[in-house]
């Protein structure tokens, strides 16, 4: 599909520039799209998990089809397994194969298998699972798919904790952040510093195929790396940042706008990488400080009330610039200037300036 990159134009309403486009830049606008996983399931409103989803599969169902195949899938246990399927029905429109919490990597790895061994080498296996069933449980079958360079496309959804099993931490859990089991008490509240794995780059370091992250904000761009991705053969992996409104106690009309701040502070890089090296990275527009990001959600209220831990805001403030300066995110005329209050950033250009009047009442 095409690699056109999109500008939308604010005018005073919601028109928006650059209308006249082939219907080909959205595999959401065929007529004739998948339509992979369809409406009836019990996602959460503002689900990011299942936005995600939805483009996933369908870009990879068109994707295989333009190629003249098919596409079978091998859902790890989570939320998007358990909101798509309960018993006896299924939201899914495609031969779809559940098994265990942590081994979607081995049992999509024995799906390639067998259908290589049958001579079937248009149908193409994707596998998918949350941060839980990815970077924990099933992180042994997902090391051992990328070394042997299985012909597996993994998706990971990432909403940063166990969010199916009642918000506990994860490995992808950001530090500071409350959850179930990192309780916002004691002189340093919610999840510790330097704890958790960084995914993408682990695979990177396998230096398989295909590697990339992606968000539910820019879902061109997420359409985009998997039909790249279905173009390729051996181990691929895809990273897809999905805010959870339930879990991260947000409204449920901001997770679009919280996943673009998230890319926009620095805090979750998009980028791709072949062969272990990085090809590509989508730049930060307009740099916002983290602070706009965390206000938003419940999980680091205790961030700013009853006063506000400026420590804390800047060790994270930190955390995003590293990202910035280890991607490249920044080019030098894009380069915001230095905060009043040292932490590198610009206001924000994504409306109204975020504020504790914009965070989630607590229950």
């Amino acid at each position: 599909m095409s690699d056109q990159r999109i500008k939308f134009y604010q005018v005073g309403s919601f028109a928006v520039g650059n209308r006249l486009l082939p219907e080909a830049q959205s595999i959401q606008s065929r007529r004739e799209r998948a339509n992979t996983l369809t409406s009836g399931h019990r996602a959460c409103q503002g689900c990011g998990e299942a936005l995600g989803a939805r483009y996933v599969l369908d870009a990879a169902a068109a994707a295989a089809e333009d190629a003249g195949g098919s596409v079978v899938t091998v859902n790890a246990t989570g939320c998007l397994e358990v909101f798509s399927s309960p018993y006896p029905e299924s939201a899914w429109r495609l031969p779809w194969l559940h098994s265990l919490f942590g081994n979607a990597p081995a049992v999509a790895t024995g799906a390639a298998a067998g259908l290589a061994a049958l001579g079937r080498s248009e149908v193409r296996v994707v596998a998918q699972g949350g941060d839980g069933g990815t970077v924990d449980i099933g992180f042994g079958c997902l090391s051992g798919m990328f070394e042997r360079n299985d012909d597996v496309l993994y998706v990971c959804y990432d909403n940063e904790a166990y969010m199916n099993t009642g918000v506990q931490r994860s490995g992808a859990t950001p530090p500071a952040a409350r959850t179930a089991t990192t309780q916002a008490v004691g002189p340093n509240p919610g999840n510790v510093f330097g704890q958790g794995k960084d995914v993408p780059r682990i695979a990177m370091a396998h230096e398989i195929p295909y590697v990339a992250t992606a968000t539910v904000a820019d879902l061109h761009d997420l359409e985009r790396k998997v039909c790249r991705a279905m173009t390729m053969h051996g181990a691929r992996y895809i990273h897809v940042f999905v805010p959870c409104p339930l879990g991260w106690g947000t409204k449920s009309s901001h997770t679009v706008r919280l996943a673009r701040l998230a890319t926009q502070s620095g805090l979750f890089p998009v980028f791709e990488a072949v062969d272990g090296e990085v090809t590509g990275v989508t730049p930060i527009r307009r740099q916002v400080p983290v602070e706009d990001y965390l206000v938003l959600q419940r999980r680091y209220t205790h961030l700013f009330r009853p006063r506000k831990d400026e420590t804390t805001i800047a060790r994270i403030q930190a955390i995003a610039d590293r990202n910035i300066r280890r991607y490249g995110l920044l080019g030098a005329e894009d380069l915001a200037p230095v905060l009043p209050d040292g932490a590198t950033g610009a206001a924000s250009s994504l409306g109204v300036r975020a504020d504790l009047n914009d965070a989630p009442e607590e229950n």
